[in-house]
């Protein structure tokens, strides 16, 4: 694959950027909250997203990849970090990659590099889905409210990470930490996703942190 084929997509700071939730005001919302809420909602938002897809039972792709990112790839249902970049598993040839905003241009170029010659693929998609953070003490019962999956500790430990359906529509689940788990969402759904989570953490108390 040549880096012919890679182009800059994020149109620089002449164009005004809005986040999927930018509707909703979040950053005004801050510190209005109960005090000692039971859930904080932190939406990450311009993050880098690429899709790439490959054999991972191929030595060459795996050694390629952490040639580029410094990261092993994934088992299934698992994610990986390293500092401000994440890489996690969605299928058997596809992995999410997650870095920094405006530096996914750069991260695909040296992917592209380092899996030259192999059957590969990265795509930029970016504008399509966006980074929910939600912590706290009782985010496990507002996710229970949200998702037939099992989240109980046994079952989902900290660095697992699950594409399953969330509150009838399709969303992934990672955790992060041991209060800290991530939504990965579509754009288009994101202010029913917003909407959902003020209900389902109406009773425990919902906070926004910028």
């Amino acid at each position: 694959m040549s880096a012919i084929n890679v182009f800059q997509q994020n149109p620089g700071a002449e164009a005004k950027a809005q986040s999927p939730l930018h509707h909703a005001d979040l950053a005004s919302l801050v510190g209005k909250g109960r005090k000692n809420a039971g859930v904080t909602l932190r939406e990450r938002k311009f993050l880098g997203h690429l899709t790439i897809r490959g054999d991972g039972h191929d030595p060459e792709f795996a050694a390629g990849v952490h040639k580029a990112l410094g990261l092993e790839l994934p088992v299934a249902l698992t994610v990986v970090a390293n500092n401000e970049m994440s890489l996690q598993w969605m299928g058997p040839d596809e992995w999410l990659l997650i870095v920094p905003g405006g530096q996914e241009f750069a991260v695909e170029q040296k992917l592209r590099a380092a899996l030259e010659g192999q059957h590969i693929q990265v795509v930029n998609v970016s504008g399509g889905q966006s980074l929910l953070e939600l912590r706290g003490p009782h985010v496990r019962e507002v996710l229970m409210k949200s998702t037939s999956y099992d989240v109980h500790p046994n079952n989902f430990p900290v660095g697992k990470a699950v594409g399953t359906v969330f509150a009838k529509s399709q969303l992934v689940i990672r955790r992060t930490a041991e209060d800290t788990w991530e939504l990965v969402i579509r754009r288009s759904f994101a202010d029913y996703w917003w909407l959902w989570l003020q209900d389902a953490s109406a009773e425990y108390g919902l906070s926004i942190e910028a």
